[in-house]
């Protein structure tokens, strides 16, 4: 199955794969293990 969601709240705790998209690039494929080492990036990634 595939989850498109803006809220990563939501959907961090159901996935078990992350793909980062920005501009229609992919800039960040990781699994759910690696979540809590990538947490800087994705926090650069993500911030508004």
């Amino acid at each position: 199955m595939v989850m498109v969601e803006q809220n990563f709240r939501f959907a961090a705790p159901l996935a078990d794969h992350f793909i980062v998209v920005e501009h229609g690039e992919v800039v960040e494929s990781f699994p759910a293990s690696q979540l809590e080492q990538k947490q800087g990036l994705l926090d650069e990634l993500l911030s508004v």
